[in-house]
């Protein structure tokens, strides 16, 4: 049995991303997947990114890696991208749609939204139609690992609210829905970083035991909204409410 940590929705607060990189290292976890949004809201674009360059063995497109890239109309997305490199624009626009992986026989896609888009939102009170096109090979996630199977698993970020769905339908054991939480920008009423771990047979293509659980990592948002005061990040106010909070603005 082998764990993996799959985290996603940074949002350039890298206080909260340290403390869950710290606490996944504690916990002797050593593969991490990260599905998007590494950068917008918070204080640290720049080092954010360094961060999941260095750790993650894969990381997903969000809709802020990819619009990041292009020309921004709005001035806090501006100040965003003034703080890359070239280099951390270059990589972020080159990240890949969507990872797909076996896990003890099941079939498991990661992608940041939905399986059409980076930006295609898919809430937790979206219909079952809706999220059965999670487990569907698009144009955009391609066949699954260049077969003509389907994901029985499908695991994405960007709502930045933690759940699991089971989905029943015709195929054998059902399928599995859930969303991983926002390590940086959480949207559930606990200002907490929240990020899933996977565990069970890495590669493995026969039946096997899996589990999947969620951490939530304590980390200082006081320290966050500093940082934010200091650089003087655009919608202050607004960062500060939804990390004392835990709620979207």
């Amino acid at each position: 049995m082998e764990k993996l940590a799959v985290i996603a929705d940074i949002h350039s607060n890298v206080t909260a991303l340290d403390a869950v990189l710290d606490h996944i290292r504690a916990c002797g976890i050593r593969r991490v997947i990260c599905l998007g949004d590494l950068v917008g809201k918070g204080p640290q674009p720049s080092e954010a990114v360094d961060r999941i360059m260095e750790t993650c063995e894969v990381t997903v497109q969000g809709n802020w890696d990819h619009g990041i890239v292009r020309p921004q109309e709005k001035g806090t997305a501006q100040w965003q991208k003034d703080r890359l490199s070239p280099e951390q624009l270059e990589f972020l626009d080159d990240l890949p749609f969507s990872y797909d992986i076996y896990l003890s026989g099941r079939k498991v896609r990661l992608v940041h939204a939905s399986s059409d888009s980076v930006y295609h939102r898919v809430t937790r009170k979206a219909g079952k139609k809706e999220k059965l096109g999670f487990f569907e090979n698009t144009a955009a996630t391609g066949p699954f690992l260049e077969t003509d199977a389907t994901p029985d698993i499908v695991g994405y970020g960007d709502l930045h609210v933690p759940f699991m769905q089971t989905l029943k339908t015709k195929r054998k054991g059902g399928l599995l829905l859930f969303n991983t939480g926002s390590v940086g920008a959480p949207y559930d009423g606990l200002p907490q970083a929240c990020y899933a771990v996977l565990e069970g047979e890495v590669g493995g293509r026969k039946d096997a035991p899996f589990s999947l659980q969620w951490v939530r990592v304590p980390y200082d948002a006081r320290r966050a909204v500093a940082i934010a005061e200091t650089v003087g990040l655009p919608e202050l106010e607004r960062f500060r409410y939804e990390q004392l909070s835990g709620r979207e603005q």
